[in-house]
């Protein structure tokens, strides 16, 4: 039977959003950067995840993460530099990685060791052209002490390959990061603009981004209009597509025991991140909430 690359490609997706994602809101992560002497470890979302990019300044970040607002960039990068280095805030997460995977899903911790060599050979012949986030990380010192740990990297620099194409699709349709984010908002049914407004969007950026989608035809009255979410639904799917490239390089097999490997502890992973921060964090490892969405699955 043919495989169905961009489905594969979209449970992929969800299978390494959801293993990565609970990391950026982990307590232990926070505490070992606070300890590096960051006040209440503000800002580390941002200095860790920015940590391989960072020297190339706040402006490169905020470019390369498409819809956080400047400031909340420069400020989480101006405060790592006041207090620590961007290798230790990588290293203090990576630290917190170790530890929560055998914490948290310790059954999974020997097998996701084995997919380390391929999940590397998959992320070393990936295109980098335009994908800078992904290249910086792909550039990032890797782990020869613990192959989990390898795995998850390698894994994280093919979530961010996804990313940066993620963004060239929106830049590509002509939306404005804030318009991005009302209508991936919309087309999660996540109310009261909270998605955009949780990257820092205020009123004006709002009002500006609603103007520009209402001039064409996404808004009407105020509402999102059937056509908008048909639009954003045709983006994911074009996103599922175009990244179906690294699963195709780990194989249809392969790809297909990785996502097994995450699926019994995907919603214990997801968990975390409900717990540590709230519902409606790390929105692309959630499933749609829209009524009348397509059922999926991992």
């Amino acid at each position: 039977m043919d495989t169905d690359w961009a489905e594969l490609s979209r449970r992929a997706a969800l299978a390494s959003h959801r293993l990565i994602g609970w990391i950026f809101w982990d307590p232990g992560a926070v505490e070992r950067y606070a300890a590096l002497g960051v006040p209440n470890g503000a800002g580390y979302y941002i200095a860790s995840r920015a940590a391989p990019l960072a020297a190339a300044g706040h402006q490169a970040v905020t470019a390369a993460f498409g819809s956080i607002h400047p400031d909340f960039v420069r400020f989480a990068l101006d405060l790592c530099i006041q207090h620590t280095t961007f290798v230790d805030a990588a290293r203090v997460r990576d630290e917190a990685v170790s530890a929560g995977l055998r914490t948290f899903v310790p059954e999974i911790v020997e097998p996701l060791g084995e997919f380390a060599p391929d999940l590397w050979a998959v992320a070393d012949a990936l295109p980098s052209a335009g994908r800078v986030c992904f290249a910086a990380h792909r550039q990032w010192p890797r782990p020869d002490h613990d192959e989990a740990l390898s795995a998850w990297l390698a894994l994280n620099c093919i979530r961010e390959w996804r990313g940066d194409v993620h963004w060239a699709i929106q830049v590509a349709d002509g939306l404005s990061p804030t318009a991005a984010g009302l209508l991936d908002g919309a087309w999660r049914a996540y109310g009261d603009d909270w998605l955009p407004r949780s990257r820092g969007a205020n009123d004006e950026m709002i009002e500006r981004a609603m103007d520009e989608l209402a001039g064409r035809g996404f808004v009407a009255a105020g509402q999102f209009t059937d056509a908008a979410i048909a639009h954003r639904q045709s983006m994911e799917d074009r996103l599922d597509t175009i990244t179906a490239l690294p699963w195709q390089r780990l194989g249809a097999s392969r790809t297909e025991a990785f996502v097994e490997l995450v699926r019994p502890v995907a919603d214990r992973l997801l968990a975390r991140v409900d717990a540590t921060a709230g519902p409606n964090w790390m929105p692309a490892a959630r499933l749609r909430r829209a009524p009348g969405a397509t059922p999926v699955a991992l």
